[in-house]
């Protein structure tokens, strides 16, 4: 079979999904992206913002936004979420670095710092997201 055979026939476009492009196609996509990033932001303002629990609460707000994409997105997520949780964290904590008294120290460690809040981002948004799909398949399996 030649290659205007195979095109003829539409068996090119099935290969081409299964290949490598279409692997990393289905890794990666915009909106969910945006919909993470925003979430996150959101939660790590709203997080930030209660008086008791800190930087905890920080946290706490990004793996809220990942759990809620995991709830409302019908498909796995979890490059978007993960992304979009160190993104916002590793910002959060350099921003927050810059205002602090010990600015001098901070500057000498500010990568690590960075470092720090970018891993526990991440870490808090896929957690997030993988309990939000959880629930989201316990409600809708059938019994």
């Amino acid at each position: 079979m030649s290659r205007r055979e195979s095109a003829a026939d539409g068996s090119t476009g099935d290969r081409s999904r299964f290949g490598l492009r279409g692997r990393v196609r289905g890794l990666f996509a915009l909106r969910p992206f945006l919909l993470a990033l925003v979430l996150s932001t959101v939660g790590l303002v709203v997080g930030g913002s209660v008086p008791v629990v800190g930087v905890v609460g920080r946290f706490l707000g990004i793996a809220v936004a990942g759990f809620a994409l995991g709830l409302v997105w019908p498909t796995r997520r979890y490059v978007e979420a993960g992304l979009a949780g160190a993104l916002v964290a590793g910002l959060g904590f350099v921003l927050s670095a810059l205002v602090t008294p010990l600015f001098p120290v901070v500057a000498e460690y500010g990568v690590r710092i960075a470092g720090v809040g970018t891993t526990a981002g991440l870490v808090a948004a896929l957690l997030g997201h993988y309990l939000g799909r959880d629930l989201r398949v316990g409600l809708t399996r059938d019994l």
